[in-house]
């Protein structure tokens, strides 16, 4: 077989023999991946029976889209050949890690949970694996379990009336299958299984029973010298599981029960036989299986806890709670909050003990759990079945296990990042800081965009909705504030241009809660001001319908803004982060990082800009326009009637400011007196590009800006004398990286610019305006230079391990009238907000005294809380928790 092609496919290893069948490696030349292909042996191709046998295994494995079940791509039939073609699932089987010896309690459980996941999602689709055990489970090496051979898997009827042993999926019956040979292992089948009676969901627990003392012991169960003294142990012996941990045995021992009747009806009921009480019947009627957790809270934890305990069931029908999560003393810093998809646990970020980073909790616990290598960690976002959280950290996208340990770099560049989401394919899809959105999968590989990249339209906070193709997302076009909005793409049909199909007018992201039982319909949750918003959505024509109505008061978007600190799970529970404003406090820190004095209120503010000597700032408040502060005199005015004004660029003098802004539906660079006096006086048009100032020289002969252009992203260029009628534009730099950000010495012979040529944002210098002679400043990322009084330092910001770094480097002249660059010096760290370097937004601004910094530092205005509230649907705004 190997060499042989197979429509696209071309067989390049065996692999063995699967279930009914031999399995073999193949490429597949049309999408250029690795696949596994079973083949029904020729000889029963004329079978009926076993072909029909062969198509119900690609059907059932194509009913199971689950991360713990190979996937199937298709059933191929070429002639006399039958094969599935499915994922290739590299690693080593569970029966090799047992033959190894016993497993700890800790990692046999942790195989075992997803061994019983994937059992769960097959079970509630009415199918029966039927040939459970250590041989048909394999061990990636990323740790994650597949489940394979679904081939005696079989629907199944609640209502049997046939028992004939004829009809047992044990024995063979037709001699084309060669009399007495086992379909499904003896040792592991349950007593009705091997007595050829017919069998449900429960035949895969009393598996999953012998599979697990497997586990822990790294013994076989039930043996015998040959198949019938096997089965004659299966049916006969009472297993004896002293050699099984004690926390364990209650599992085991309900799993293996012989009467399926006494035997766990559910393996998702698992976890309530490892948690609850002792004296709790394994067989408790299922309705009431959820008071025992309540109880044990009652007496350890009190009031707030009982109802939080529900949350692993689903809540009563008209049941509406409203319910406080507290973080662990001593924490600060919440910026992040997410709900998993089973609604079991929330994920948040903050620091405690000089720490910050991704910490988990059970909704029905009380521990917050640190994730070690999720320090710094921002915008976090589960994966479908639960298990998983991505989050962005260090430029990179990451991706760890929901219960600690080493996390894995998936994509790098990524900037701070502006959210992810994960379908049940596995793919993960992402915004960056900057450029488009991209996809990779959870378990390595390519990063590959599936938008056009343009600096001038802003991507975030993708979301999938159902279907794993189609996806929201928050949009924005630089300088058209009318653009804002909730947009809908679909990776079928890639956007080549502008933002897609916008759903929603509001600036905010949103988050798809599902329906139950209402196929394709949901809502969406998004934040209007401060209130938390929801919308009925129909995801199959992505499409909004009636009218939006609140849900909670006090809402708040994380620290990346426009992700919203909200989530909600398909079990009917919300949470969201209150009073965690985006508001940024202006702080005076001096180069030792010591915080002096603040200016003004805390407020949804932007770009830093001080006055040549020092008196005056200006700040851009979102949608209010640009204030100008007097430090001096403690005093602030609304400077300019803009709502999208750029960041405020000084004339030398410090009588003028120029700034971008759209004024009468004209978009440009205008200028107004500092006074106040006169109207606002555009300068230079922004024509087809958005236009944003970023410097003046002290001679007042050039203003520098940044031209954003689809084709060769952001450029800068200057304007000769400006204010001069017949003064023309000048190209200064233009690549296809993105230069921004521009800043001239204070001689006016150097430009320190940002540019991402290397793939990531640094701070280098260039004389000015011959554009010769450069320089890379920064080392390990750089952004927003700024030059000293005298020109003798550059400072510029970066991301550090503790959020933003402000660097300090020191510059000499060279014999050949160059500049060159010293070592960089950390001065102080800080929170604030994300920035994005073409559009010349700063986070600080130096004073001339060189001693102390105007920075806008991150300012929660109260103290944040953890809001939970079940049956969201039903519940009317609160101004806060009723316990």
């Amino acid at each position: 077989m190997i060499g042989t092609k197979l429509a696209h496919y071309e067989i390049t290893s065996h692999l063995g023999t699967g279930g009914m069948g031999e399995v073999y490696q193949a490429i597949d030349t049309k999408l250029g991946r690795s696949v596994a292909i079973k083949f029904l042996p020729v000889a029963f191709s004329s079978d009926a029976a076993r072909l029909a046998r062969f198509r119900r295994e690609a059907q059932v494995l194509a009913s199971l889209n689950h991360p713990n079940i190979a996937h199937i791509y298709g059933l191929e039939e070429s002639g006399e050949k039958r094969c599935i073609v499915m994922e290739l699932v590299e690693g080593e089987t569970l029966q090799t890690r047992i033959n190894n010896g016993p497993l700890p309690v800790d990692e046999a459980l942790a195989i075992a949970t997803q061994i019983a996941e994937a059992l769960a999602v097959a079970h509630e689709r009415g199918v029966v694996h039927r040939d459970l055990k250590p041989g048909n489970v394999m061990l990636t090496s990323d740790g994650r379990v597949k489940v394979l051979d679904f081939g005696l898997a079989k629907a199944h009827d609640a209502n049997p009336s046939d028992t004939s042993p004829s009809n047992s999926p044990t024995v063979a019956s037709l001699a084309a299958t060669n009399a007495g040979v086992i379909l499904g292992t003896a040792a592991y089948m349950s007593p009705e299984q091997a007595r050829g009676k017919s069998v449900d969901t429960r035949a895969d627990i009393w598996a999953f029973g012998v599979v697990l003392y497997e586990l822990l012991t790294g013994k076989r169960l039930f043996e015998g010298e040959d198949l019938t003294e096997t089965l004659a142990s299966v049916l006969k012996e009472t297993p004896n599981l002293d050699a099984i941990p004690e926390r364990m045995r209650r599992l085991v021992s309900s799993c293996l029960q012989k009467n399926p009747k006494k035997r766990l009806q559910s393996i998702g009921d698992m976890h309530y036989l490892l948690e609850a009480p002792a004296e709790v019947r394994a067989d408790a009627p299922p309705r009431f299986r959820w008071l025992w957790p309540a109880i044990a809270a009652i007496a350890v934890l009190g009031m707030t806890v009982i109802g939080i305990t529900h949350f692993r069931e689903k809540p009563p029908t008209d049941a509406v709670m409203r319910l406080s999560v507290a973080l662990p003393a001593g924490a600060a810093g919440l910026g992040h909050l997410v709900l998993s998809p089973d609604g079991l646990r929330v994920a948040a970020t903050f620091s405690k003990d000089n720490w910050a980073g991704l910490w988990v909790r059970a909704l029905d616990g009380t521990d917050w759990i640190r994730l070690d290598f999720t320090q710094n960690a921002r915008s976090p976002f589960w994966s479908r079945d639960s298990r998983f959280l991505g989050f962005f950290a260090g430029n990179k996208l990451k991706v760890v296990s929901a219960t600690g340990g080493p996390a894995k770099e998936l994509c790098t560049d990524t900037g701070l990042g502006r959210g992810g989401t994960w379908n049940r394919d596995d793919l993960i899809l992402f915004a960056s800081e900057v450029g488009p959105l991209r996809k990779v999968q959870s378990t390595g590989g390519a990063c590959t965009a599936v938008t056009k990249t343009d600096p001038t339209i802003g991507k975030a906070a993708p979301q999938f909705l159902p279907d794993g193709k189609h996806y929201l997302y928050a949009g924005s076009v630089l300088g058209d504030t009318t653009k804002r909005g909730v947009y809908a793409a679909s990776l079928d049909d890639p956007i080549d241009a502008g933002l897609g199909r916008k759903v929603l007018e509001d600036d905010s992201s949103v988050v798809y809660a599902e329906l139950p039982g209402i196929g394709g319909m949901g809502h969406l949750l998004f934040l209007r001001g401060t209130t938390l918003m929801a919308q009925l959505f129909d995801s199959g024509k992505i499409e909004p319908g009636g009218d939006p109505f609140p849900v909670a008061t006090q809402a708040s978007y994380t620290n990346t803004r426009p992700l919203i600190a909200a989530a909600a799970a398909s079990n009917g529970t919300l949470v969201y982060i209150a009073s965690l404003y985006s508001q940024y406090q202006l702080t005076w820190i001096d180069r030792t990082g010591k915080m002096r004095t603040k200016v003004g209120s805390p407020a949804d503010q932007r770009s830093v800009s001080l006055s040549r000597d020092g008196d005056l700032a200006t700040m851009n408040r979102i949608n209010e326009g640009m204030r100008l502060y007097d430090l001096a005199r403690g005093s602030e005015i609304r400077f300019s009637t803009a709502s999208d004004t750029s960041a405020g660029v000084w004339s030398p003098d410090g009588s003028q400011i120029v700034y971008a802004a759209t004024l009468n539906g004209v978009r440009g660079i205008y200028r107004k007196a500092t006074n106040g006096s006169g109207k606002e006086e555009l300068l230079l048009p922004a024509q087809d590009n958005d236009r944003r100032p970023s410097d003046w020289s002290r001679d007042r002969r050039f203003l520098v800006f940044t031209e954003v252009d689809p084709k060769t992203r952001a450029d800068i260029w200057y304007l000769p004398e400006p204010g001069k009628p017949d003064s023309k534009p000048v190209k200064f730099l233009n690549t296809p990286a993105t230069e921004s950000q521009g800043q001239l010495s204070p001689d006016g012979r150097w430009l320190a610019y940002v540019s991402d040529e290397t793939g990531k944002a640094e701070v280098y210098i260039r004389q000015f305006p011959s554009g010769e002679g450069f320089a890379r400043v920064s080392v390990d990322g750089g952004r927003e230079p700024r030059w000293n009084k005298n020109g003798s330092e550059l400072d510029y910001v970066r991301i550090g391990e503790h959020g933003f770094e402000l660097m300090a480097v020191p510059l000499q002249s060279d014999s050949h009238g160059g500049l060159r660059p010293g070592t960089a010096t950390a001065l102080f760290d800080f929170q604030t907000l994300t920035s994005v370097p073409q559009s010349n937004a700063w986070i600080y601004s130096p004073h001339p005294d060189g001693l102390r910094f105007l920075v806008a530092v991150s300012a929660e205005t109260a103290t944040p809380s953890i809001n939970v509230i079940t049956n969201w649907r039903k519940a009317t705004p609160a101004a806060s928790p009723e316990h």
